[in-house]
């Protein structure tokens, strides 16, 4: 068995036996309606309702519906679909949509069926399958193992970080901790094992340990709760649930910001590695200012990267603020402001800081041992004597 092989079996084995069993069992919900998806049919009736079943006017659709899957699949329904008038949560069918329905049993027979939404995950299936054969198709043999550590890295979230942390672990420590595991079989399963594995894996840990730092302490300074976004404060009321709201805002941004420091770290590995190639006589400073080099022209990207993509997961806030003509200090100092700002900062002083620690480390290791290096000395190089013209009878010199 190679390397690679029994580094997947040994991460696998890991995700099952740092997964705790039967944390997150206690705080499954009770039993919901059966889901099933859903075709419509036929539309009946699309009319104004002069009063809904929650006490105000409504737009109405009755709507003849089939089961796709579940226990009544092949069951054709006339089910009354109400429209709030809130485009964030109308429905608004038309015949052939594909949706999804919540069937509320008794006794083993269904008494209600609510429409809950569009189904969208084939397409999201489409589109990751997309993504899969760009992948291998641009990337070859590298491009097949960048995607099975792809699916590793969701496994390492899913099944390991999540779990601690709703067990009640340290989010932040966890979350270096894992970042560091993700990092290493990445570099592994990319690089292979060798020098460049090891010195893009410590250069990416130690850039995510600043991160993470970082973001703790001035979190702490601004005063950021974690509690802006509303799945936080719909986590909050969870019964029989204690989480460190703030400690699990800190391990987001250090999550965000995992991807872009080990591109950094892999990128200064690669070159420093190629460099060490070319001239392999180069001393460790030399080495060390040839990963500054490159990575100075990586940083700059890497850090407009994490910027833009903060940015415009605020757009919709930022044009709200600019459309009420919000002032700056007003804006500034909002908690969800504050903590984008912050989110953004840190990762992208991770990144930064990624770079020289990455460029001393490669220099470190990839460097020729002192007993090996090769020293050019300078050598006399005899010449012969210059024969001068001397009278004629005189001795030869």
């Amino acid at each position: 068995m190679s390397v690679r092989p029994k580094l997947l079996a040994a991460f696998l084995l890991l995700l099952i036996l740092s997964a705790p069993a039967g944390s997150v069992a206690a705080y499954e919900p009770s039993p919901d309606p059966v889901p099933a998806r859903a075709r419509v049919l036929t539309v009946l009736e699309d009319e104004e309702a002069e009063e809904g079943p929650w006490g105000f006017a409504l737009r109405r659709q009755t709507v003849t519906l089939r089961i796709l899957t579940g226990p009544y699949r092949g069951q054709s329904f006339t089910v009354d679909n109400y429209i709030p008038g809130q485009p964030a949560y109308d429905i608004i069918l038309s015949a052939g949509d594909t949706v999804l329905v919540a069937i509320e049993e008794a006794e083993g027979e269904p008494v209600a069926i609510f429409i809950e939404d569009f189904v969208r995950d084939q397409y999201l299936y489409v589109l990751a399958a997309l993504f899969a054969l760009s992948l291998v198709a641009a990337g070859g043999r590298k491009g097949l193992r960048a995607l099975l550590v792809l699916v590793l890295t969701i496994l390492g979230v899913f099944f390991v970080l999540l779990p601690r942390l709703l067990a009640g672990s340290a989010p932040v420590p966890t979350t270096i901790c894992v970042c560091a595991l993700v990092t290493l079989v990445t570099m592994l399963m990319v690089a292979g094992p060798g020098r460049k594995a090891l010195a893009a894996t410590l250069g990416a840990t130690g850039g995510v340990a600043v991160a993470g730092m970082l973001a703790l302490y001035s979190g702490g300074l601004a005063r950021l709760m974690g509690l802006n976004a509303q799945e936080a404060q719909l986590l909050y009321y969870v019964e029989d649930l204690t989480l460190d709201f703030r400690g699990l805002l800190f391990s987001g941004m250090i999550l965000g910001a995992l991807g872009a420091i080990m591109d950094v770290s892999m990128s200064i590995a690669s070159a420093t590695e190629e460099v060490r190639r070319a001239a392999p006589r180069l001393s460790p400073l030399a080495l060390f200012q040839a990963g500054m080099n490159v990575g100075r022209d990586v940083m700059g990207t890497m850090a407009n990267t994490l910027i833009l993509a903060y940015t415009g997961g605020a757009l919709p806030l930022l044009l709200l603020l600019m459309a009420y003509n919000a002032s700056l200090i007003k804006v500034i100092n909002l908690d969800l402001i504050a903590t984008e700002v912050v989110r953004a900062l840190t990762g992208s002083i991770g990144v930064v800081l990624s770079v020289p620690i990455t460029a001393a480390l490669a220099s470190a290791v990839f460097a020729r041992p002192a007993g090996r290096r090769t020293v050019i000395r300078a050598r006399a190089i005899s010449r012969p004597p210059v024969q001068r013209d001397l009278p004629p009878g005189s001795p030869p010199q």
